[in-house]
């Protein structure tokens, strides 16, 4: 799956939460958050869009360009962990601090499993 694919995906099941997402559909999406991230920081810092407080980073663009991505995001790694046979409430373990993050890390980089109760196979 190419970048351009995994993105349009992602964004045409921008809040579906049930099926499957491969391992390069994730790290794709993963990929096009960061840049939109930098970018938006980017362009609030030369356009003056900054918040007022220096310790904040970001600022208005940055700030709704992460909103409106805040549910696809969800979405694909809920399918993300449904492509490894788990969950989506296992998401919640990334509430504890490095060890929880860890933990997904490991789920997210994990090998699709074959035929299970989320769908079938993403790789035939």
């Amino acid at each position: 799956m190419s970048f351009g694919q995994a993105v349009s995906t992602v964004l045409s099941k921008y809040a579906t939460f049930s099926g499957r997402a491969r391992r390069s559909e994730y790290w794709w999406w993963y990929l096009f958050i960061t840049l939109v991230g930098i970018v938006g920081n980017i362009v609030d810092r030369i356009a003056g869009l900054n918040f007022g407080d220096t310790t904040a980073r970001g600022g208005w663009i940055s700030t709704v360009a992460g909103l409106a991505l805040f549910i696809p995001t969800l979405a694909v790694s809920i399918r993300r962990l449904h492509d490894t046979t788990r969950s989506g409430w296992w998401l919640l373990i990334g509430l504890i601090p490095v060890i929880g993050w860890i933990i997904l890390l490991f789920f997210y980089f994990t090998d699709s499993d074959a035929d299970n109760q989320y769908g079938p196979y993403p790789k035939d």
